[in-house]
Parts: structure tokens; C-alpha cells; sequence
């Protein structure tokens, strides 16, 4: 029997949906809406692409959005000046700096000059450190690590005593994750182990796993004998191998395998996430959830 497929894009519909209510509700009663700043230096096309993604899906939950493009032999002190004046920007909540950045500039210094109560992207050090702490003191999670927690959730899969076993030790994804699945609250209260691509048997930690959360990068990496029976499998891989011509355009687009071998793993796992069309979307749509709760934090909105 096939797994039960986890979808982003359905998923994603719902969550936007439910943000746009809130929007509304808020600016009824207290005027306002959500701001957020995105921040692009240069002209990269796949950078552009991801804003204008952002953009869009701002404005349809009801965000003011702003796009502040900047030239890209723009200094590292102006870049900093300028985040500085959306940091004292009370109209804004959420401020984005798309990555990466040229290289004249120190991205680590970029991003820490960011307030981290407009942090939305959850990468300050001092957003890093609330979570670790956990509970009440968290207030803007990574939003991939986010969308990940989220979809276990609504797909219903008991995560109380389960052991997580995390693939990846990146900061953006592995770490946070991990983090997140430990804590009290719903959707955690888990073991939870981390491996890498440089872990000793790492197919018998696989095994264990009742929740797999793969993020190594690595094509095909997770093989079908690796996974429990019953399993819910997280593929949050993404890798380019090769090029297509699409049936709908007629144009090349690019060949895109997850770190699990999907089409093995869909007859053993209970539950699993396809490449395209799972975790990616999350990203995004978490990211609008951390904009709106910055404005909630601000009014002292609880829910």
C-alpha cells in the first residue's frame, strides 16, 4: 500500500487562507497590517525569482509589502544603513536581506544587524538562542524547520515519544529541526537523533526512525531498505540532476530529486513528502506566519 502523500502546496492553500482571515480581523480592529521589507542587491535571476515569489504571496494575505532593490557595488556600510532605517521603520515588521550576497559585503554581519524582533527569517543569534530555550521564548522558528514541524502536524502524525531521526547538520535546516522536535508543545516531545553523510551505520539510525527528516543534500541518499514500516518520511531535498522538456511549454526545466529514493520509499513508509511539491512551498508561507505573528507580538495579540 502506497504511503499518504504530504503536500506542501495543499497545505500551503490552508495556512494563507487562515493568515488573510487574521489580516483582516487585525486591520479592522486596530488599523493595521503586517509590513514587510525585502532587501535584493544586484540583478541574480534566481534571487529575483524567489522575491517575486515572496512579493506575490505577500500581497494576497494582505501584507504592505515593500521591494527595496539596491545596486550591487552598494557598500557594506550603506547596505547596513539602510537596514538600520527599516529596524526604526514602525510601519515595518518583517525585514528579508535575500541571500547571497556580493561578496564585498560580510553576509554574517549583514544579517546580525537585523532587530531580531523583525527577524522573520529566525537566523539573528539571538532568535537562534530563543529557540534553544524553547517554550514561550521563541518567537520567530526557521522557517523551513517551521514548515517541516507544520506539515507533521496536520497530517496527524503522532510525534509524543516518536524517534526523529534528523540527516543534516546545516544551521538553516538540521539543527533547528532537530531542536524543535525535542521540545514540550505539539508536534515535538520526541527522541531525537541527528546523523550526517559522515555517520558510522547510517542506514541502522534510519531504521529506528517512526519520523524521518532527510536534509543532507545528497540525490537518492536514503535508500528503501533504510525505512521503517509506517514511517512518515520528510524529504526536504532538492537537487537539481538534469534537464527536461516541459509537456505544458515545450521549454528545458530542470530534472529535481529529493534525498530519498521517493518512488521505493512511497510502498513503505505510512507517510512521505514528494520532491517537488512538499516542504518548498512551506518556506515561504512560514515566513508570512513569522511576519504576521511580529505584528501580533506588537499589538500583544494572543492567541
Amino acid at each position: 500500500m502506497s504511503a499518504k502523500l504530504i503536500k506542501g502546496t495543499e497545505i500551503r492553500e490552508a495556512i494563507l487562507e487562515e493568515i488573510t482571515s487574521k489580516v483582516t480581523q487585525i486591520k479592522k480592529k486596530h488599523g493595521v497590517v503586517p509590513g514587510l521589507v525585502t532587501i535584493l542587491v544586484g540583478e541574480n535571476p534566481a534571487s529575483i525569482s524567489y522575491v517575486t515569489l515572496k512579493i506575490k504571496t505577500a500581497h494576497r494575505v494582505g501584507f504592505e509589502e515593500i521591494q527595496d532593490t539596491q545596486p550591487i557595488d552598494i557598500s557594506e556600510a550603506d547596505l547596513l544603513a539602510l537596514i538600520d532605517k527599516y529596524n526604526k521603520d514602525e510601519r515595518i515588521n518583517g525585514i528579508l536581506v535575500q541571500l547571497p550576497l556580493p561578496k564585498h559585503i560580510n553576509e554574517k554581519k549583514v544579517l546580525n544587524a537585523i532587530d531580531p524582533d523583525k527577524d522573520v527569517d529566525g537566523f539573528h543569534p539571538v532568535n537562534v538562542g530563543r529557540l534553544m530555550i524553547g517554550g514561550d521564548e521563541i518567537k520567530f522558528p526557521p522557517c523551513t524547520p517551521a514548515g517541516i514541524q507544520e506539515m507533521i502536524v496536520r497530517a496527524g502524525v503522532e510525534t509524543k515519544g516518536a524517534e526523529v531521526v534528523v540527516v543534516g547538520r546545516s544551521n538553516i535546516v538540521g539543527k533547528p529541526i532537530a531542536n524543535m522536535m525535542l521540545q514540550k508543545g505539539v508536534g515535538a516531545n520526541s527522541t531525537v537523533t541527528i546523523v550526517h553523510t559522515g555517520t558510522k551505520n547510517l542506514d541502522e539510525h534510519c531504521k529506528r526512525a517512526d519520523i524521518l527528516i532527510v536534509a543532507a543534500g545528497v540525490p537518492n541518499l536514503v535508500k528503501p531498505e533504510w525505512i521503517k514500516p509506517g514511517a512518515c518520511v520528510i524529504d526536504v531535498g532538492v537537487n537539481r540532476v538534469g534537464e527536461k522538456i516541459s509537456e505544458k511549454t515545450g521549454k528545458k526545466i530542470a530534472v529535481l530529486k529529493g534525498d530519498v529514493d521517493f518512488e521505493a520509499a512511497k510502498d513503505i513508509a505510512g507517510y512521505i513528502t514528494p520532491v517537488p511539491g512538499g516542504v518548498g512551498p512551506m518556506t515561504i508561507t512560514m515566513l508570512m506566519l513569522n511576519t504576521l505573528k511580529s505584528l501580533q507580538f506588537k499589538l500583544n495579540i494572543v492567541e
